[in-house]
């Protein structure tokens, strides 16, 4: 019973720390508006930026970062310390280590959908890559680093926020795959990969058409929205 009781909680504050709407309140906070409304319609660092500008929208990003580390913090110490308080005999090291990565990941993956699908929303949000880095972060730096370091390579080369995120994400499975990981890991990147890369498909249909706008330029839906 303390097991899922356990589970149930860290699951449950893991969501609700990704879905805080951090791009929605920097529209509401600084301009008075409902960010889903501009743009491209999400509430992730890109679309502020092209709404509010660059300082709102690197605060909003690191704030999107930290809800992933959150998270992942959660499930490695809060959840263990209330699995510990509830259980009627002390957990092992080695219930421990086989416990703590299933943990891990299922609270990774609650964060994701959290920033995607806010309770606060109407279950809307974002695109969850910048959350997703968190949570890799968190999880295996080596992993959220090579990420990292490919979406700013992308980025800077090609300046396509989404192509840099869906290649990064890609870059994650990769790794995560190639370096010695506990199997839960692996599956969380791999399904985290996964639905970012969903997440991000209007997108992916516009690098295909060769419509995706670079970074400074207005959002396809934008200009669509001026045109009615």
């Amino acid at each position: 019973m303390a097991f899922w009781i356990t589970g149930t909680v860290g699951l449950v504050i893991a969501y609700l720390l990704g879905s805080v709407p951090t791009g929605y309140l920097a529209g509401k906070l600084l301009r008075g508006i409902d960010i889903r409304e501009h743009g491209s319609k999400s509430t992730g660092a890109t679309n502020v930026l092209r709404t509010l500008g660059k300082w709102p929208a690197l605060v909003v990003l690191i704030a999107d970062v930290l809800k992933g580390v959150a998270a992942i913090a959660v499930a490695r110490s809060l959840e263990p310390w209330l699995y510990a308080e509830l259980s009627p005999t002390p957990p092992t090291a080695s219930d421990l280590q086989t416990w703590v990565p299933w943990a891990v990941c299922l609270a990774g993956m609650a964060a994701l959908l959290g920033h995607g699908r806010s309770i606060w929303l109407n279950f809307s949000g974002g695109k969850s890559a910048a959350t997703g880095l968190g949570v890799l972060l968190a999880m295996s730096w080596p992993v959220g680093l090579g990420a990292a370091v490919v979406f700013g390579i992308v980025l800077a080369i090609v300046r396509i926020v989404s192509l840099g995120s869906i290649l990064a994400a890609l870059t994650a499975i990769v790794l995560v795959c190639a370096l010695e990981h506990p199997l839960p890991y692996r599956l969380l990147v791999i399904a985290g990969g996964l639905y970012v890369i969903v997440r991000h498909r209007a997108n992916i249909q516009r690098l295909l058409a060769g419509t995706e706008p670079r970074l400074g330029q207005a959002s396809p839906d934008a200009n669509a929205a001026a045109q009615v």
